[in-house]
């Protein structure tokens, strides 16, 4: 027989952190793990947490460290990602410092007028680019790594007012419209930070013992 205790702690949805207070990530992760049975917690549910530097050589490290270090502050099971922007005309610039590409504790405006500037010169069939996102899920005992890439092309101008970073610069391929200009729920179907947190999901259920 279930005691009431039990049986509660069967049914109450697992507690995951996800190690950001970025607005944006936080609406859109919690969208694309929205039929999960979790419950998220962001930084912003917590106090005194010591700044992760994100000082990794790839998107890879910085997403597995973040993870790691709120995990250990804690002891909850923790989501982090890191996305960067790869252009090819640029040797994949600015990748793992596309959030301070203009320089440290700079405004997404910074970051797009820099990037337009470097490509002011390249033609619009030149200036393919990548959006690449790495999601880590760490636990007691496990460390878990799930990606997504989305190619596209960056614009000529800033287009669309939703979104952040730099999606009023990038057209996904298949598509006319900035990720800025998108409605979310397109978005949140084929973005890099969909497929690598739709791949998440299944990790997640297998190591927290989510049922389907």
């Amino acid at each position: 027989m279930i005691t009431p205790s039990i049986h509660r702690e069967m049914i109450l949805p697992r507690i995951v952190v996800l190690a950001t207070s970025n607005p944006g990530k936080v609406r859109e992760i919690t969208a694309i793990l929205g039929d999960l049975s979790i419950r998220i917690k962001t930084l912003r549910d917590f106090s005194d947490f010591p700044h992760v530097v994100e000082d990794g050589k790839t998107l890879e490290e910085n997403a597995v460290k973040k993870a790691r270090e709120i995990y250990l502050q804690t002891g909850i099971p923790t989501l982090a990602d890191d996305s960067g922007l790869e252009v090819f005309a640029l040797a994949m610039r600015p990748g793992v410092f596309s959030a301070r590409y203009a320089g440290e504790k700079v405004s997404y405006e910074d970051n797009n007028r820099k990037l337009l500037g470097e490509l002011k010169s390249v033609s619009i069939e030149k200036r393919g680019a990548q959006f690449r996102c790495a999601a880590a899920l760490v636990g007691d005992d496990f460390e878990e790594v799930s990606a997504g890439i989305c190619r596209g092309t960056i614009t000529t101008e800033l287009r669309g007012t939703g979104g952040f970073g730099y999606d009023p610069l990038f057209v996904p391929e298949g598509f006319d419209q900035t990720f800025a200009e998108l409605p979310i729920d397109v978005k949140n179907r084929m973005s890099h930070r969909a497929r690598a947190f739709l791949r998440m999901k299944t990790i997640l259920r297998d190591r927290l013992r989510i049922p389907s």
